[in-house]
């Protein structure tokens, strides 16, 4: 079960650099263990090695990624072993020379440590952005699911984050429609996301798959409820996102623009992931400006105007 390491290029602004696979959790909804066998991770010496080569290539942003990236160190020499950890890793991979923006794809909320959301904080290379799976704000149903937390860790790990960066994106996973998630279960989550200080939701809504312990279970919730569900949980995070968006407005961000013209504009994100656009400039791809946030437009991304002229890089 050797890990074979890889990085692929997205577009010419990001590349995403895979340093872990499969997985050790057994949550009763999900085939991934199966289709991907247990947890192993690359070499932190190979991970360094790779991650230098995409600097050389000239992309400014390393996004990481992993089945279960929180996990990472165990398996990296073929065994069960932790040799290193993701604080390890993220704490090498910020001397890497020439990488402008570092991201974290998605980590479980029990193996987000308060090390990491510190470096993280602190670091040169590593964005205010974190996306954590939450799948349900009713602990009956976390329960079901296997999860290895309860809703009190993960609004313990939201309110960490944003101490200690109060600009920070959090992304949140969720899924609708798991059997035994009554009207009640599902306002439970609704609510508890609505008080949650997150930026987005990603919602999954829950089908059924083989060899997956939720397939036996009772309490199926009927497909229109799930969609019915789905479309709630996606009115909320337009909200959340606006809200997120509004309270960035007048600050200063650094904005990475990307390759592609989109109906005359270009678009970029921030650090935090907001997400900007200006009129298509073909000398913008893939550089790097200090921005302040001046507006959200139509389409809901936000205008900004330029701070200083010259490109940071």
């Amino acid at each position: 079960d050797f890990y074979v390491g890889s990085y692929s290029i997205g577009d010419r602004t990001r590349a995403f650099l895979k340093v872990q696979d499969g997985c050790d959790y057994k949550c009763t909804y999900c085939t991934i263990p199966l289709a991907r066998g247990i947890s192993r991770s690359d070499t932190l010496t190979n991970v360094l090695k790779n991650a230098a080569e995409i600097s050389e290539k000239g992309i400014k942003e390393i996004v990481l990624t992993g089945v279960n990236i929180g996990d990472y160190g165990k398996g990296e020499y073929g065994n069960k072993k932790h040799e290193h950890t993701f604080l390890e890793l993220i704490k090498d991979l910020d001397e890497v020379k020439g990488i402008e923006r570092l991201r974290i794809s998605s980590i479980e909320p029990n193996l987000l440590k308060n090390e990491s959301i510190d470096f993280v904080a602190n670091s040169k290379t590593f964005v205010p952005h974190f996306h954590i799976p939450l799948q349900s704000g009713s602990n009956e149903l976390l329960k079901l699911m296997k999860r290895r937390y309860l809703k009190e860790l993960y609004v313990d790990r939201v309110k960490k984050i944003k101490q200690v960066m109060p600009h920070a994106c959090v992304g949140v996973d969720v899924i609708v429609g798991f059997p035994g998630e009554t009207d009640e279960l599902f306002l439970e989550t609704y609510h508890f996301l609505n008080e949650l200080d997150v930026s987005y939701l990603h919602v999954f809504t829950y089908s059924e798959r083989d060899n997956t312990e939720a397939v036996e279970m009772d309490g199926v919730v009927a497909l229109n409820v799930r969609k019915k569900r789905s479309k709630m949980l996606r009115g909320l995070s337009v909200k959340k996102r606006r809200a997120f968006y509004e309270s960035q407005l007048g600050s200063t961000r650094t904005v990475l623009f990307e390759s592609e013209n989109k109906l005359g504009y270009i678009h970029g994100f921030t650090e935090n992931y907001v997400k900007v656009k200006t009129p298509w400039n073909p000398e913008f791809v893939n550089t790097l400006h200090t921005i302040q946030l001046t507006e959200i437009d139509e389409d809901g991304l936000v205008r900004f105007k330029f701070v200083e002229e010259e490109v940071l890089n």
